[in-house]
């Protein structure tokens, strides 16, 4: 009989992993526009993230994070099922 053990820490490790991966890919998206994306966090099923430069006072920072980054992420990573602005420091 095998018995496999994952840890919940090592599964949140790759899917934090797999979300900055995605966010690599479409944030060129952004950056021609003079605006950037940072993860934060990702917590029950919400990616955090900061926007920056351009996109960070844009009016369309919402609906750049809502009809870009959080459609793709669902796409692309398992267990995501929002993306929200993350709260400033």
């Amino acid at each position: 009989m095998l018995v496999v053990v994952i840890f919940v820490s090592d599964i949140m490790d790759s899917t934090e992993q797999l979300i900055i991966a995605t966010l690599d890919k479409i944030r060129h998206f952004l950056q021609k526009d003079g605006g950037d994306v940072e993860f934060v966090s990702f917590k029950e099923g919400i990616v955090f993230v900061r926007m920056h430069g351009a996109c960070q006072d844009c009016v369309y920072a919402d609906a750049d994070i809502k009809e870009l980054v959080e459609v793709i992420l669902q796409e692309e990573v398992p267990g995501v099922i929002e993306v929200r602005l993350a709260q400033a420091q």
